[in-house]
């Protein structure tokens, strides 16, 4: 019988390593989360009345929060814990990803990179607290000030829920706009000033998103385009800086 290639051995030692590492640092990121959330579960109930202050401050003295399901006043503030969990493990499941794939890059590129994914980590958060301070308040105002004559507010309490992490998860990746306008430019996937000439266009496009992401009401929908549009000049503005000192790199690693 013929021997196997030594060449095909040696290829598939790498790809059985690169596994091993990448099953290593997804266990991690699971036990993070899972210690988090052991840390967080006695507290989930009042976790799940804080994220509710927004809406329970504007509902009017005679109405109140439900729950329909039977089993949905233990399991919603359970399931809340689980997502904040999560959340709150994102730094530390980006660092995870960033060790990960920080060995296969050059050195100009880990200078980059590291910034942009500390930088994704504090927007998509601001993201979320923009949603919480600012978006709800006014959301739920209108919503409550607009209910007919005769009809009692009671939220469910599981619906709430699934609305707000809607809005959280929407509101933080909405935030992530300069980063991925950067990463288009540096790439040069695209230029700055190709996406200047296509300004008419995004303002036109994040209103879209707007109304994809969010709840079918106006508020909600202006609340995430106006911020997109903002975050969409800073994206060009930073890929301006990155774009220029990308090139000079270019420049200095062409002389050397």
């Amino acid at each position: 019988m013929m021997s196997q290639n030594p060449e095909s051995e040696s290829e598939s030692v790498p790809l059985i390593s690169h596994l091993l590492e990448l099953r290593r640092r997804l266990l991690r990121c699971i036990l993070a989360v899972l210690i988090i959330f052991a840390a967080l579960v006695y507290f989930s109930d009042t976790i799940y009345s804080w994220v509710a202050r927004p809406l329970l401050a504007v509902l009017p003295n005679h109405s109140s929060m439900i729950a329909t399901e039977v089993a949905a006043p233990f399991l919603t503030p359970i399931k809340l814990t689980i997502v904040c969990s999560v959340f709150i493990a994102i730094p530390f499941i980006l660092a995870q990803v960033w060790l990960f794939i920080a060995p296969g890059l050059y050195r100009s590129e880990k200078r980059m990179v590291l910034p942009l994914v500390v930088a994704s980590t504090v927007l998509f958060y601001a993201g979320m607290a923009f949603a919480y301070f600012v978006v709800f308040p006014l959301a739920f105002k209108f919503f409550t000030a607009v209910a007919p004559a005769g009809v009692t507010i009671a939220t469910d309490i599981s619906s709430y829920l699934n609305f707000v992490l809607k809005l959280f998860f929407a509101f933080g990746a909405a935030f992530e706009i300069p980063i991925a306008t950067v990463l288009l430019c540096w790439s040069g996937i695209t230029s700055v000033q190709s996406l200047s000439a296509k300004r008419p266009y995004v303002i036109v496009a994040v209103f879209v998103v707007g109304m994809l992401l969010t709840p079918p009401d106006v508020i909600s929908q202006t609340l995430l385009a106006l911020p997109m549009w903002f975050l969409f000049e800073l994206g060009l503005f930073f890929a301006r800086f990155y774009t220029r000192k990308n090139e000079t790199e270019n420049t200095e690693s062409l002389d050397d």
